[in-house]
Parts: structure tokens; sequence; C-alpha cells
């Protein structure tokens, strides 16, 4: 299923809870804080916050289909919240697993601001440009040690990894998992529809879904293993969640 089906055919699945079930993501947070004995994180990730870091109550919807209400509430650039809610439904379609265009979005906020990190943006064809490169994985500030795997093909480093694209995927994973939204033509980490198609399948091997709690915890550590980074991506997509669910599913798209 390619980009071009993007958000009409997911409108059955935007109002859930990202691949959580009832508990949702406060249960997961409460999950994660029990689990690493630390306080939650705040609603979401700092530096600066988004708009989903206050709590917003009873959010009324702006006249508009489905995606101009929700990139308009969430401020999720709206060619990013193209590609996560069809990244979604992809996962849903395709490998019959739960993941959440919510979850998609939290973990493109919290690695790369839905791409303009670095003074970029996802223009419209769907590229993060200038590309983002993250630094070297070389044991220092806190990172993994990965040598080169790649050649600098991807990340231009013929030393060390570098996690790339929006996404933040190091060569060697998006190697093994990498897919084309489109399905023509190479995937590309730089490419936000190539990214999220990607991040949906990866965290789908897991467990095959993310529709409890135990099974989102799990697919997100698969992703980074901190809980730092569980607790910025649940608060994130929880926000996300709060802040659509008054859209009227029947909104077109």
């Amino acid at each position: 299923m390619g980009i071009g089906r993007t958000v009409g055919i997911a409108l059955g699945g935007v109002a859930l809870l990202g691949g959580v079930g009832a508990i949702g993501f406060l249960g997961v947070l409460a999950l994660l804080t029990v689990a690493d004995g630390s306080e939650p994180a705040e609603a979401a990730p700092a530096d600066p916050p988004p708009t989903v870091a206050a709590p917003a109550p009873d959010p009324q919807p702006a006249e508009g289909d489905w995606a101009d209400q929700a990139a308009a509430l969430t401020g999720i650039p709206p060619r990013a919240l193209a590609a996560y809610v069809a990244a979604d439904a992809y996962a849903r379609e395709e490998l019959g697993c739960d993941v959440g265009w919510n979850t998609l979005a939290g973990i493109g906020w919290v690695e790369s601001h839905h791409g303009t990190l670095q003074g970029g943006s996802i223009e419209d064809d769907g590229v993060a440009r200038p590309g983002i490169r993250g630094i070297p994985l070389d044991g220092e500030n806190e990172t993994m040690r990965i040598p080169d795997s790649d050649g600098g093909a991807l990340d231009g480093d013929t030393e060390w990894d570098r996690a790339v694209g929006p996404m933040q995927f190091i060569p060697e994973t998006w190697r093994i998992w990498g897919v084309s939204a489109s399905g023509e033509g190479e995937p590309s980490p730089h490419s936000i529809d190539d990214a999220a198609f990607t991040a949906a399948r990866y965290l789908c091997q897991t467990d095959g879904t993310l529709a409890e709690p135990e099974q989102w915890i799990r697919a997100i550590r698969s992703y980074n293993d901190t809980a730092d980074y569980q607790q910025r991506v649940a608060a994130t997509a929880e926000g996300y969640r709060t802040l659509t669910a008054d859209i009227p599913l029947d909104a077109e798209g």
C-alpha cells in the first residue's frame, strides 16, 4: 500500500489509543514507572515542549478534514502526519498489527521533531532536507559503539555508524528492515514515508501487535532501550491522542 492511500483509508483507526488497548498510555506510563522505579515523564518532551505538553481539555476541531484538524491541533507538520497515518494503516492491513499513528508520531517527535531538527523540514515529496544525521556512534556521549557498516553510504561516515533520517535508523537496521512506502525504488531513511512504514514494520516484529501495554513497551524498547525514551514517546503519543479525540471520524480525508 503506497502513500497515496493515506488518511482516507485509515480514518476507522485514527481515534484509537494508538496500538494500546483500554488501559491506554497512562497505564503504559504507570507500568514503566513501576519497572524503572522513577517518576513518570512530563506530558511531552521539553526543549521546547510541543503543543501536546499542556493538557488540552475538549479540543474543538477547526473546519476542514481530519488531517487538517489533527495537524492544527497537534502541531505535527501535515506531510509527516500523512505518513504516520498511512504507515499505521499499512501495519493494520498488511501486517495485522496495531501500531497507532500517534505511536509513530511520538517516535517522530522524540527522534527529530518530525524532521525539523538541524533547521530542516519535510518537503512535499516527503524527504527531510537537509538530511538528518546523528552523532557518531563511537561509544562516547552515552552512545553504543558501532563501527561503520555501510561504507558511509547512508550516513556519510566511513568510521562510525550514525542514526539517519526523521525516524533515526542506523544503517544496519535500515538494511534489514527498510521498506519503500510506494512499493517502488530503493527505500530511503530520509523519506518520512519510507521511514514511518519501516518503523511500523520494525515495531511489529517483536509481538506482532502493540495492542497491549506490555507489548507496546517491548516494541518501543526494541527501538530504544531506555526508560526515559519509552516514557517520552508514551507521553507524547498520549498527548496526540488526547488532542485529536474529538475530531469526528466522518471528517472527509
